[in-house]
Formats: C-alpha cells, sequence, structure tokens
C-alpha cells in the first residue's frame, strides 16, 4: 500500500480523508485496547493516533520496556486487525498533559538543554530511538502494517523556533528506519506555525484547535499560499472537550455544538479528534500547568469530556457525531459500539495500618548529605521524599523556621507531629516552630504533584523537585539531612505490623474478595489526598479537592479472590471501610 501527500492525502492513488481519534495506548488497560479501537472504528472513522511518551518507555537511562500497557506493537496489530491506520507521533516532547511532557526526568541530572541540538540531549534521543523506532518501522504500510505517518516535534512553535534541531530529529527517524511521510502539529497561526515547522524542507505542517475550523484553516491556508504549498488541510489536534485540575469544575462541551463543528472541519479537511478515548493517567504520570508563578496540577483522571467516557463507552458526543456522519457520508462505515459495564463492589474492611515514619526501612533507601539532595540528584523520577533532621534549640522563644525553594508541597513535621503544609506559591514563608527540647527531630515530605507538561516553565531547573538549597533556622542554612526515596514503585514490602499514629501519613490495607470482575470506580471520600495501589499497582492520585472523588478501576487490574487495596494517605484521614461505585463521583466546586 502506498500513502502520498499531494495536493490530498492519497491512499494507493486515490484521494482519502483521514478521519482520526486519539487513543492513547499507556492511557488504558491492554485489556481494553480491543474495545476503544472497535468503537473507533464503529464511529465511522478509519485511523487512530497516539503519542510515544519516552519517560514510560525508558524510565531509567539505558532501561528500555514495551511491555504490559507499553506494548505499542500490540495496540498497532489490534487497530489493523480491525481496518484502521495510524497516526504515530514518537517525538521526544508529547505534552499530552502527561508527567513533563514525556520527557524522562533523569534527563533533569543529566545537565542538558532539552528540545534542542544539545549534543548530550541528541544523544540521549539517538539512544532512545535506537530502540524504539525500529518497532515501528516494522508497522509501516510499505513494510505491511498500518502506519500512515509519523511526527517530527510537537507544537514546537509554542517553545522554540531552532530548524536545526527540528531536522536533527527528522534525520534520526530516518536513521533508524522511519520513510514517513513525516508531519509537525502546532497552533494554527503564522508565528507557531513558521517557528515551528519545516515547511521549507516541504514537511507536512498541520495544525491544533478545536473551534471555528474555517477561520483557523484559512490561516493555514493563507500560510501555505506563502509558501506555494498545495497541501490537504488537517487538523491534528481537534479538541473535542478538555483536560480537569485540582480544585477546578469539570469542563464539559455540548454534544451537539461539537458535532456540528466537528462536520464543519470534515467538510474542508482531514481530522483527528484529540481525544476518541482520554483514559486515565495511571500512577504518577498526571501532567501540570503553568500559570505565572502557579503551577496547577492535573488530576489523574484523563476523561476529557470525550468521544468516550474514562471507561471506554460512548458518550452522548458519539452518538451525535455519528449521526451526522451517516447524513453527510452515506456509505460510510458505522456499528453499534461496544458498552462496558461498570459494579459498585461491596465496601473493603480495613485489616491494617501504619505510618510512614515507622515503616520507612520497608519502602524506601536512606542517603544522608549535610546538604539536602532533590529528586533528580537521588535517581527518584516521581513521587515523595521525606527529608529529616535534628534542630538545636538556640533560645527559649519560638524559632524562625523557613524551607527553602522546595518544590511542589511540602508538610512539616517536629517530632513527628505536624506542623504545617505548604505549596510552592507559599515555601519559603516563616514557620513558627516551637523547640521544647533542646534537640527537635524534624521531618518534611515532599511531593512531587506533577512536572509541567507545556511552556516555558519546561526547561530545568524549574522542574527538579524535592528540596532545593534547604531550609533555615534563624538566619544560616542547617545540614546533616537524611534523605529517603519514596518513589513507591512498589509497596509490597510494607511491614504492617509497626506502629500507626494518628495525624501522620500512612499506609492503610484493605481486602476485598471478588467472585466476577467488571470495571468500577473506588470511592476516596473520607480521605484527604494520596495513591491508591490496587494488587501493587498505583492507580493514581486522590485528593478531597476534587472535583472527581473517585478513581477509575479497569477489571483488568483486578482477579477473583482476595485483592489488595493499601492506601497511602499524606493528611490523616482514613476510613474504616473503602466503598466503590459503578459510575465517577463528582463535586461541585
Amino acid at each position: 500500500m502506498k500513502f502520498e501527500i499531494r495536493e490530498d492525502f492519497y491512499l494507493n492513488d486515490k484521494p482519502f480523508k483521514i478521519l482520526s481519534g486519539a487513543i492513547h495506548y499507556f492511557r488504558v488497560h491492554p485489556d481494553d485496547w480491543y474495545h476503544s479501537l472497535y468503537n473507533l472504528k464503529a464511529l465511522g472513522f478509519n485511523t487512530v493516533e497516539t503519542y510515544i511518551p519516552w519517560n514510560l518507555h525508558e524510565p531509567k537511562k539505558g532501561m528500555f520496556r514495551t511491555e504490559g500497557i507499553l506494548d505499542i506493537e500490540g495496540f498497532l496489530s489490534i487497530a489493523q486487525e480491525l481496518g484502521l491506520y495510524a497516526i504515530v507521533r514518537p517525538s521526544p516532547y508529547i505534552c499530552a498533559e502527561w508527567e513533563w511532557g514525556g520527557l524522562p526526568a533523569w534527563l533533569l541530572a543529566e545537565n542538558v538543554r532539552v528540545r534542542s541540538t544539545d549534543e548530550k540531549f541528541i544523544s540521549h534521543v539517538d539512544d532512545y530511538y535506537a530502540k524504539l523506532l525500529p518497532i515501528l518501522a516494522k508497522h509501516q504500510l510499505s513494510q505491511g502494517g498500518n502506519i500512515l505517518m509519523f511526527q517530527v516535534e510537537n507544537e514546537y512553535g509554542s517553545y522554540g523556533e531552532e530548524k536545526a534541531y527540528l531536522r536533527t530529529i527528522k534525520q534520526l527517524m530516518e536513521k533508524y528506519g522511519l520513510e514517513g511521510p513525516f508531519f509537525t502539529s502546532d497552533g494554527p497561526w503564522r508565528a507557531t506555525l513558521r517557528a515551528g515547522s519545516l515547511i521549507e524542507d516541504d514537511i507536512l505542517v498541520t495544525g491544533n484547535f478545536g473551534s471555528k475550523p474555517e477561520q483557523n484553516f484559512n490561516q493555514m491556508q493563507t500560510f501555505f499560499d506563502e509558501y506555494q504549498k498545495k497541501w490537504p488541510l488537517m487538523c491534528m489536534e481537534f479538541w473535542d472537550g478538555w483536560f480537569n485540575r485540582w480544585g477546578d469544575e469539570v469542563i464539559r462541551r455540548d454534544p451537539e455544538e461539537l458535532a456540528e463543528s466537528v462536520m464543519d472541519c470534515i467538510a474542508r479537511g482531514s481530522i483527528n479528534l484529540y481525544m476518541f478515548h482520554g483514559g486515565t493517567n495511571f500512577g504518577f504520570m498526571n501532567g501540570c500547568s503553568a500559570r505565572g508563578q502557579k503551577d496547577l496540577p492535573q488530576v489523574t483522571s484523563y476523561d476529557y469530556d470525550a468521544i468516550l467516557d474514562e471507561a471506554g463507552n460512548p458518550t452522548e458526543k458519539f452518538f451525535a457525531l455519528q449521526n451526522r456522519l451517516k447524513n453527510a457520508f452515506p456509505d460510510i462505515e458505522t456499528n453499534q459500539p461496544l458498552t462496558k459495564v461498570s459494579k459498585a463492589y461491596p465496601a473493603g474492611e480495613l485489616s491494617d495500618k501504619v505510618s510512614l515514619f515507622y515503616s520507612l526501612k520497608n519502602v524506601s533507601d536512606i542517603t544522608k548529605a549535610f546538604y539536602p539532595l532533590n529528586m533528580e540528584s537521588l535517581g527518584q523520577n516521581t513521587g515523595y521524599i521525606l527529608y529529616q533532621t535534628s534542630i538545636e534549640r538556640d533560645k527559649g522563644e519560638a524559632e524562625r523556621f523557613r524551607v527553602i525553594d522546595a518544590r511542589d508541597r511540602i508538610q512539616v513535621y517536629a517530632d513527628n507531629q505536624h506542623i504545617i503544609t505548604q505549596y510552592q506559591e507559599e515555601i519559603g514563608q516563616d514557620i513558627p516552630l516551637e523547640l521544647n527540647q533542646k534537640q527537635t527531630d524534624i521531618k518534611i515530605l515532599v511531593e512531587n504533584m506533577g512536572r509541567v507538561n507545556y511552556g516555558h516553565k519546561l526547561e530545568a531547573p524549574t522542574q527538579k523537585k524535592g528540596l532545593g538549597r534547604g531550609a533555615m533556622v534563624d538566619l544560616h542554612f542547617i545540614g546533616g539531612w537524611k534523605q529517603y526515596s519514596l518513589p513507591l514503585d512498589s509497596i509490597s514490602e510494607i511491614d504492617f505490623s509497626g506502629e500507626w499514629q494518628n495525624g501522620q501519613p500512612a499506609f492503610y490495607r484493605y481486602r476485598v474478595t471478588l467472585d466476577e470482575l467488571a470495571d468500577t470506580y473506588l470511592d476516596m471520600t473520607g480521605f484527604g489526598k494520596g495513591v491508591v495501589f490496587i494488587n501493587n499497582v498505583n492507580i493514581g492520585r486522590f485528593w478531597e479537592k476534587g472535583p472527581i472523588l473517585t478513581l477509575y478501576v479497569p477489571k483488568g487490574y483486578l482477579k477473583k479472590g482476595e485483592n489488595e487495596i493499601v492506601v497511602f494517605e499524606t493528611e490523616g484521614r482514613y476510613r474504616e471501610r473503602i466503598t466503590f461505585s459503578d459510575k465517577p463521583k463528582i463535586k461541585t466546586i
């Protein structure tokens, strides 16, 4: 088969309109890939689009992974079996409301300038591509696969304008067997298109927007005309919903208005719906928005108010759009979508609990240093770090205590008693500290709430996590630190025989026996903040701020018989019974 970009897209020398939907394989349990891809085909679409997250495929330098939820070959094969083509975006940076935009956090310890021709950065990309790209090359159309084209870089025009960098990335893709065609995607106005594209090199330019397709396509066409390019118009990200941040209202878009806007886009060009199925930011993989001095972390659910809901079931948007497609294109092939049933299981009973401070030896490695070490210096990507030191009393009254330069959220304890919680915008302010003994034990729990995934803050050092320069008493920096790394990659070694004290961060273990398996939602009402592990798998963060108070649990993470649920909760709030729901629980903000 042959795919070409001329004045239109051509497949085997026949004009071809790309009707694509985004499904990120790494946000959907592998057992559910078929379900989501089938529903994309059932809608009447012909192509699936996905990013490739570098930070999951190479979580540590030189450690390349493609198993389980990272089996991109398995995902592409299922799509092909269903008759779907694919658009793959293996650029080093993906944005995607994903932890550091998909860049691996270990780069922060490498002293590189990301998304540039910095030799060290390009060397790391080269090493990564040497493992990844031969896998993708096997799935190109020319090799009997289903991939139509590849993205060089993602919205680079909203970050930089180094064309040599873009050309280097394309050359690396070709070096490891990708034949193209290649494209870039940017905002649809001239500044971003000019800065982020390789139009001079005849690399297809696509646009990202979620409304006003006529106006946005006109801007793109004017840009094409300026360079005398006769290309098809394509919206590579037609935003059909939006993501959510902690403490904000859930964002919704009217299904009929969306369907009408999508059809206006299709009338003029090709489309990729972002997202078709959003899925879930499992583990610590949520990204973070940057707003001035304040960072706004995103929630675990990536429902996105998309065409399918977080579980992969059709929403009103699916049927509104499918009906319009049938009317506009009577010959298009559509089908009834698949729907899964979720279940509200009986509550799980609390069986064990232990404070974090009394289980550190089982869940953490200790590193000693005079000055505190940040997360990246400790070889840690995500999660928490507990810092411990001792303060000597110099006077009778309260000491002036400050934590300097920490990210993102800190909880300070004196002799295991909670003193204060501070966020990035508050860190550095004075903390009154009564020293009642000659020596006071100080513990500071620091949480990485998600690295920025878009904009100028992407560049180091703003995304290094943990304690930066340290903490001060009176006017001097204090030393003698112990660092307990808490990536929580596994919680299987927790010793629940240890002590539990009220008001401290703690682990809570619940057990539930299941006779049948179905998707479910874990109701975190009554807990404060933390993460949940189902059978030792981190299914994501929760926070009482909302707006989403439940965690989606795909049935693939459950098993018949006894299931273990471990909650790591940092605020000292818990419940004797943990409950389930058959649907998400949304908090009104």
